[in-house]
């Protein structure tokens, strides 16, 4: 299963979920690799963008998956992508549809269960690759299409290990919980960033699910998912969308080596969405630490305690 984490030891002054979502998502600026762009043409007419952080031929390949309204250019992402090519790995980032820098084609756009675009893009690696180690690692948004697609495939996934952070496991919780109290900035603020890049996708276009003059009524993730998310992705609604979407029924699937990592203290979450031990696979270790918010465990020894577990899991497994 590769080496246990070690110990999260987060500074005195960052023993606060809060603190610890915000200083890196504030203050973080990592070296970003060399990306080098590649364009795929999809079959639908639409296209993805991939961001290579190119290794040796013959390195372990880590296929890395943003969270909501992220990109290449999250520190998180970025920070992993340059920590692997210092280990003498590669890195391949995924842009999701419209999160580039320019809108997609099509009306539709990402969610957080399209699993069916992530085998995609994996099964197009392990072609292009089929003797090259395959690993994969996803954080919030992007972890959860990657524990619902490694359910989903079980020991048929090329993959050899994977991993994935601060994960969604159950969008209906997570929905109502950040439509509650304090937790409603957050809520507010990536709702903005869905907003503005709603309004640059349909200002030009006839076929917007929702008009754009009233996106100020979609002010919760419920009612942006019912009246946007779910008409342009198939779903019935936004309860619809949350039960099939979700990551936590497929987690007894996982067959290959796996590290999940959730802190208790998210203030995106509450105690409810993350699994049981019941639910999870023999294949997983889910760690669960005292501290460290969503995508933030800052540790005083380690600078990002996520990033540093990730590099060990994934350079043991690869």
């Amino acid at each position: 299963m590769g080496p246990l984490p070690t110990p999260l030891c987060p500074p005195w002054w960052l023993r606060n979920g809060h603190l610890q979502t915000l200083w890196p998502a504030l203050t973080r600026r990592p070296p970003h690799p060399a990306w080098r762009r590649e364009r795929l043409e999809l079959s639908d007419g639409d296209f993805l963008d991939l961001d290579w952080a190119d290794g040796p031929p013959d390195a372990p390949l880590t296929l890395l998956v943003h969270g909501l309204e992220g990109s290449s250019r999250s520190h998180y992402i970025a920070a992993l992508a340059h920590g692997l090519n210092a280990l003498g790995q590669a890195a391949v980032a995924l842009n999701l549809r419209g999160c580039s820098g320019e809108p997609n084609r099509l009306a539709r756009a990402y969610h957080s269960g399209d699993s069916a675009e992530l085998r995609g893009v994996i099964h197009l690696l392990h072609a292009r690759f089929p003797h090259r180690p395959l690993q994969a690692a996803g954080f919030s948004l992007g972890g959860n299409m990657l524990v619902k697609y490694l359910g989903e495939e079980g020991a048929e996934t090329p993959l050899r290990a994977a991993a994935a952070v601060s994960v969604p496991y159950r969008l209906d919780l997570a929905a109502s919980h950040l439509d509650q109290g304090l937790p409603r900035i957050y809520q507010r603020w990536l709702l903005g960033h869905l907003h503005a890049s709603y309004q640059r996708k349909f200002a030009r276009r006839d076929d917007a699910p929702f008009p754009i003059e009233r996106l100020a009524e979609l002010d919760s993730f419920w009612r942006f998912d019912d009246a946007i998310t779910a008409p342009l992705h198939g779903f019935e609604g936004a309860a619809d969308y949350y039960r099939r979407a979700s990551s936590r029924p497929w987690l007894g699937g996982i067959a290959v080596p796996t590290l999940l990592l959730h802190a208790a203290d998210d203030p995106f979450f509450d105690a409810d969405v993350p699994p049981t031990r019941a639910e999870l696979s023999t294949s997983t270790q889910f760690v669960l630490t005292d501290h460290g918010g969503h995508v933030g465990f800052v540790d005083r020894r380690h600078g990002y305690w996520a990033e540093a577990q990730l590099l060990r899991f994934l350079t043991h497994a690869g």
